[in-house]
């Protein structure tokens, strides 16, 4: 039997570090990955004199799945987002952002249990008609909404809420400012709605979901929406769980994924033996989920929550005094 091959990009900062975790437990839980490793972001701009070189993209293309660090993209004119980059190129149409919550942890909240279901190739985000003026005193930029992009996110909603057992799907939306680009979205939303009788269906304001997910998250599952809002909003979630040290992200397309931990780089910490792994060991939870290695994920799932809850060797943004291979080891010694 062939092995999978995963595309493995350790980031820069403290990507190395948190992803090197993550390999750790992925093969001491027996996936038996074979990992093809390849540069981006800083170091790929300093070894190749680009941010995303052309054997990288080779490498995600050719093995379908990778496993990513945090990238920083140069501030300034002149470099693209890498990863909304990479989104368009392998046309990744689906950011998933599930939040969790874990006893143990500085999160204002106990039982959250969220997914953000985000458009992640269209809207703001396309990159389309972006111009400022000569005299640099106006700037615009181009939404656009398609009706096939609006339903391709809003049916791989659905039945990932079929699939995972969840009761309710949330469409947030600005139809009643935006009503061209917000409206088709909800009009397409309506419309899958009524296909999917089975699960509860609930629109709401980008602005008064903001809210409600700060005075009482616990009537939300699944949330979905556009590019941007689905940026702000994931964020915020996150923000209920801990921060983004505790959230993972998918992105998802016809026969590609990219996992990888959303929050930054963190240079400030790098190759101090301190970031908490947790949000890549959760984003290699959900590349086993993708892989339909079920048994392998809930093992790291179920030894993860032992580890922060116990308090056993976590780091300090979990109110502990240990660093990430302390982190790392305490993972080990429960698979």
């Amino acid at each position: 039997m062939t092995k999978q091959r995963i595309t493995v990009i350790r980031g820069d900062g403290i990507g190395p570090d948190i992803i090197d975790s993550a390999l750790q437990i992925l093969d001491k839980v027996g996936c038996d990955f074979e990992y093809d490793f390849a540069d981006a972001g800083l170091v790929a701009l300093e070894n190749h004199g680009e941010l995303l070189p052309e054997e990288t993209l080779d490498l995600i293309a050719k093995n379908k799945v990778t496993l990513k660090g945090p990238l920083t993209t140069p501030v300034g004119e002149g470099f693209t987002s890498i990863n909304v980059s990479l989104r368009k190129k392998f046309q990744l149409y689906a950011n998933l952002r599930p939040v969790l919550s874990f006893k143990g942890t500085k999160a204002r909240y106990e039982n959250i249990d969220i997914v953000t279901v985000r458009e992640n190739t269209e809207g703001m985000y396309s990159g389309l008609g972006q111009v400022v003026s000569e005299d640099g005193n106006e700037a615009e930029a181009k939404s656009l909404i398609t009706r096939a992009g609006a339903e391709r996110i809003l049916t791989y909603a659905y039945e990932m809420a079929i699939r995972d057992g969840r009761k309710k799907v949330t469409a947030v939306h600005k139809a009643n400012i935006l009503k061209s680009t917000s409206g088709l979205f909800l009009k397409v939303a309506r419309e899958v709605a009524q296909r999917y009788p089975q699960i509860e269906s609930s629109e709401m304001i980008v602005d008064n979901c903001c809210m409600q997910l700060v005075m009482n998250p616990h009537q939300f599952d699944v949330i979905v929406t556009t590019n941007l809002f689905g940026d702000i909003l994931s964020d915020l979630c996150a923000g209920l769980v801990g921060g983004l040290g505790m959230a993972p992200g998918a992105n998802i397309g016809q026969d590609c994924a990219i996992f990888e931990a959303v929050h930054g780089s963190a240079p400030d910490i790098a190759g101090k033996n301190l970031a908490n792994p947790t949000s890549v060991i959760l984003a290699s939870i959900q590349m086993l989920e993708y892989l339909n290695m079920g048994d392998q994920a809930e093992k790291i799932r179920y030894a993860l929550k032992q580890v922060i809850e116990s308090g056993d060797r976590t780091t300090r943004d979990l109110g502990g005094e240990h660093g990430t291979s302390d982190f790392t080891q305490a993972m080990l010694e429960r698979l």
